[in-house]
């Protein structure tokens, strides 16, 4: 039953940086699509489109983050929790950093027709990120309190 509950704990501490990692190649490749596309109908702005469709990356780093604060943690007293907040977030940061990708399209087909749009686009892209900062940050959370003690009762 050990070996169990310390599988489930490893679960925890990969599942945020590998469904991380998922979700940001599922949103950057959509955002680098348009803004390939977006770079043969305009002479001009290319770095614009770049900086978008790479806004979706910052999932795998918060997967990383999250990792490297869970792994002390994993032990079976701590496995179902761990495995519950581990894949949690990932599931979350894989849908966020994919539906960010879809925004990041949306953003780069506004600004090559109109470059003025350009600091207004950006602002769903923002908002959606923001989700995935509360998940990240609350993930950090309930961590600590397996630390505590608080949360080894699950």
């Amino acid at each position: 039953m050990n070996d169990v509950l310390l599988g489930l704990a490893w679960l925890g501490v990969f599942a945020p940086v590998a469904l991380g990692a998922v979700g940001s190649v599922i949103g950057c490749a959509l955002g680098g699509q348009a803004a390939l596309g977006a770079m043969l109908d305009t002479e001009a702005g290319y770095g614009r489109f770049i900086g978008i469709s790479v806004l979706p990356s910052t999932f795998v780093i918060y997967g990383i983050v999250l990792m490297f604060a869970f792994q002390a943690q994993a032990r079976p007293e701590t496995g179902v929790a761990l495995a519950a907040i581990g894949s949690l977030a990932g599931v979350a940061f894989l849908l966020t950093a994919s539906w960010q990708g879809r925004l990041c399209v949306a953003a780069i087909n506004s600004v090559k027709e109109k470059p003025e749009l350009f600091g207004l686009s950006i602002t769903p892209i923002a908002i959606v990120e923001g989700f995935g900062v509360f998940v990240f940050i609350f993930a950090l959370v309930l961590s600590g309190s397996l630390v505590t003690g608080g949360g080894a009762a699950l």
